[in-house]
């Protein structure tokens, strides 16, 4: 049996903001994600009821198995409407998969166990191929409509923080976003870097000590504490012009500025670090694949594609690298390898000026790395 007080939201992102420790969440998630598992781990909740499929078959979504190995108890696929029947603080009871509040049955779930999460995982994995046509011919589709748009056609307005000829790093509240955040530390310190932040990014930052230069978002994850910390706001509106996130800034008794185009928030933040002259973009915590937008809803990544091919000769992702940097291999190892792998093509290099370029964006990237 399991008792305590419930947390409503059908937003976890929304839920993991007031939860406290030892309280039970209920949420409306499909296919749980691992960010939105990490934060429900970090509040310390003491079970998650969920009214929607926390592992629907789709794609083999992780988040159930981290808050499984996180000793928090899943009930799964709750068909009843517990967000009309509890109120936030009602204290309720869990009797093996059945839910009661004042002693009387209000509805019943699945409890995950080990083995229904990895054969539900293994059942995902099965679809994986499928779903990733679906997610390439959206992608190409996407691209094509929107290519014009994203490579030439985005109005960047005039901004008080100064770009050009900086280094940029800019960060999403994505996997491992700590760990990464934490290995770049001595790096920021020393280069200080133009510190943009991706909505929820914003606080990453903060809760490093490092105060944003620029918050870009359509603002639904970030805090009003960090809009308030920060040099600068960009909300990032739709193609027609409308920016429902301005409705927060005002509220605030803040300004902003906005920038209508399609795709997400971090695409727009490398294209304004591109746009605006940054010698180097470092992105940290971004969506990068498949699963990491599947994760998100979306079903093709058309506009992160078209903005990296567009500013790939600046960009490093930085995504990960804390695995580098803690497994056993020694860094000059590493090095070594790649420099004899890179011999021959530095003899071309003295023959070609276009390999000189790209020898010379090495050499910066190297730097970066140098400080894992």
């Amino acid at each position: 049996m399991i008792k305590g007080k419930v947390r409503l939201d059908k937003k976890t992102k929304n839920l993991v903001k007031r939860i406290k420790p030892g309280e039970i969440a209920i949420i409306k998630h499909r296919d749980i994600d691992e960010i939105a598992a990490e934060s429900l781990v970090d509040r310390k909740v003491k079970m998650v009821i969920n009214l929607d499929k926390s592992i629907s078959g789709k794609y083999p979504n992780l988040g159930p198995k981290i808050l499984n190995d996180g000793n928090i108890p899943i009930l799964d696929n709750v068909q009843e409407d517990l967000f009309n029947l509890i109120k936030e603080n009602d204290e309720i009871e869990i009797i093996r998969n059945e839910i009661y509040k004042d002693n009387k049955f209000i509805g019943k779930g699945d409890l995950f166990t080990d083995e229904i999460i990895n054969h539900k995982i293994d059942k995902a994995k099965d679809n994986i191929s499928i779903e990733l046509d679906k997610f390439i011919e959206n992608t190409l589709d996407y691209a094509k409509k929107e290519k014009d748009i994203i490579l030439n056609g985005i109005f960047f307005p005039l901004i008080q923080t100064p770009i050009r000829g900086k280094q940029v790093v800019v960060v999403v509240r994505g996997k491992n976003y700590k760990e990464d955040l934490s290995i770049l530390q001595s790096y920021i310190k020393e280069e200080k870097p133009v510190l943009i932040g991706v909505d929820g990014g914003a606080d990453a930052l903060l809760e490093f000590g490092y105060k944003p230069n620029i918050i870009v978002g359509d603002m639904d994850s970030v805090s009003d504490y960090a809009l308030k910390n920060c040099d600068e706001i960009i909300v990032h509106a739709y193609t027609d012009g409308t920016a429902p996130g301005m409705e927060r800034i005002n509220a605030l008794n803040l300004t902003a500025l906005t920038i209508p185009a399609p795709g997400t928030s971090e695409d727009i933040a490398m294209l304004l670090a591109y746009e605006k002259g940054a010698d180097l973009i470092i992105a940290l915590g971004s969506h990068s694949n498949m699963i990491d937008f599947l994760e998100k809803g979306r079903k093709g990544m058309a506009s992160t594609f078209l903005v990296r091919l567009k500013i790939g000769s600046k960009l490093i992702d930085a995504k990960g690298v804390n695995k580098l940097y803690h497994t056993g291999l020694k860094i000059k190892y590493v090095l070594a390898l790649l420099l004899s792998a890179l011999l021959p093509i530095i003899i071309i290099a003295f023959y070609s000026p276009t390999i000189q370029y790209f020898l010379k964006l090495f050499h910066m990237r190297l730097k970066i790395l140098l400080e894992f």
